[in-house]
């Protein structure tokens, strides 16, 4: 547009000239000159209005999220083990199975997750968790219960809802949470991807005697500090001491068989994790409630009637729990420490007062159980620096764990079900190709503890457990 002002005033101005005595003469040159000029100071012009076109346009700052996050988590594996799974292995003839061994393919977790900032500090979140190819109800042999057949019902369902909250953030220090959430008791509940530890399967010691991933409707006050901080404490209903076991201490009391969540009793959660130092996370993290009323088999009028009436079955558990990430070393550890009183007068309870079609295992639990577990890896990939720029790793590991979920009855050491406390060492490697994908493989091999022979003597009472696994996982969380 100025080029054809200018041209239009030089050419009014030319004719003008033209009829002037005293005529300036305009060579063709310079009207040349003076249209390049023009045609410069046209597309400076340009220039400017396309800058400032972009910058009226709302710009997204780099450090804004998006508002959906989409994401999930998972694995593929096989395993063959060099070991029974006869419901016998662990009775008086051990020796008998020895020889046997069987193989497995599954799909442990599989989880989906979907969660929406909706501004203000409101967001929400959720995750639904196919186990075991969708389903969260089974048919187990039980190995001290004769060989019978029990149905498990883990949660009502077929598909697991893991975590649906809602999320007030006032800001970084002070977070209110509600609704169906991971508590964070233990190395493993507060990080259970796929991605966050080497074995093809989650480590076995946390898994063993605690819930996993553990996740209840309670309610959290949350927060961070600009040190490296954060906190977490948590109200939420109690476990329930019916469906205490042997094997698996109070692992499957949460939850609920039922439509609903029995709160006939509560409990607190907390975890509190440092990480101000680079590649360094140090985390303690505690659960603390009472078990025993939270039932449908008695009133509390019955109960307070009875032989029972002063029993709590409070549940306390301590966890700590590390994680060291720098220089293509990562190292990992954690001890996780459990105590229920009452315990004697619970298992008496639920092997002789819960009717015979209740969910209850009907077994013996014990006052202490224990799970510690360590894990060493190394990144060869870090060493090549072309590798490193393509975000490949490849990690050589090794996992030490002891655990033990019949650790002390009654608040004594014991050999009762002597074969629910082991040592377990395993080696294997981690491919990433991508931050996303690991290719894993490990070979383990499981020592069961010694105890007394039924001749008096001390020595071996089962037969150990090794077995190779492969699996395919991933982990990823994306904001749109």
């Amino acid at each position: 547009m100025k080029k054809v002002v200018f041209i239009s005033i030089l050419l009014i101005f030319n004719i003008l000239c033209a009829h002037s005595e005293d005529s300036i003469k305009v060579s063709a040159a310079d009207l040349q000159a003076l249209m390049k000029r023009v045609e410069r100071l046209e597309q400076k012009d340009s220039v400017s209005q396309q800058i400032a076109t972009e910058e009226a346009k709302p710009q997204k700052k780099k450090y804004e999220r998006g508002k959906f996050t989409l994401g999930g988590y998972g694995e593929i594996t096989a395993k063959h083990c060099f070991f029974s799974n006869n419901y016998l292995r662990y009775g008086k003839n051990p020796e008998k199975y020895a020889n046997d061994h069987y193989g497995e393919f599954d799909l442990p977790h599989v989880v989906i997750y979907l969660g929406y900032d909706f501004g203000k500090g409101w967001s929400v979140g959720t995750e639904i968790e196919f186990e075991h190819g969708g389903t969260e109800s089974a048919v187990e042999i039980e190995e001290d219960e004769g060989g019978e057949y029990e149905s498990e019902i883990e949660r009502g369902g077929e598909v697991a809802l893991e975590q649906f909250w809602l999320q007030k953030a006032f800001n970084r220090y002070a977070i209110i949470r509600a609704g169906m959430q991971v508590i964070p008791v233990g190395g493993l509940n507060a990080h259970h991807e796929s991605t966050e530890y080497f074995g093809v399967y989650r480590n076995v010691g946390d898994f063993t005697i605690i819930p996993s991933t553990w996740h209840e409707v309670a309610l959290t006050f949350m927060g961070s500090t600009p040190d490296g901080w954060h906190y977490q404490a948590m109200f939420l209903p109690g476990l329930d001491s019916d469906r205490f076991g042997t094997k698996n201490w109070i692992k499957t009391g949460a939850g609920s068989p039922y439509e609903f969540k029995l709160a006939n009793v509560f409990a607190g959660a907390a975890r509190v994790d440092y990480t101000g130092v680079k590649g360094l996370r140090l985390s303690l993290s505690g659960y603390c409630g009472n078990s025993f009323r939270n039932t449908l088999s008695k009133s509390n009028n019955e109960l307070d009637a009875s032989a029972y009436k002063d029993v709590k079955g409070t549940v306390s558990i301590g966890a700590f729990d590390f994680q060291y990430k720098d220089h293509g070393i990562i190292l990992r550890g954690s001890f996780t420490y459990g105590h229920l009183s009452d315990a004697a007068l619970i298992s008496q309870y639920n092997k002789n007062n819960m009717r015979r079609e209740s969910v209850s295992k009907k077994q013996d639990v014990a006052s202490d159980a224990l799970a510690a577990g360590i894990e060493a890896g190394y990144d060869f990939f870090s060493l090549n620096r072309k590798l490193v720029e393509k975000k490949q790793q490849f990690y050589v590991f090794a996992r030490y764990d002891y655990y033990d979920s019949m650790f002390k009855y009654d608040g004594q050491l014991t050999d009762k079900a002597a074969w629910c406390g082991r040592h377990r060492a395993a080696v294997g490697i981690n491919y990433f190709p991508i931050k996303q994908i690991g290719v894993k493989a490990e070979f383990s091999y499981g020592i069961l503890k010694k105890g007394t022979r039924t001749d008096g003597t001390r020595g071996k009472l089962y037969n150990d457990e090794p077995q190779i696994a492969v699996g395919i996982v991933y982990a990823g969380f994306y904001q749109l």
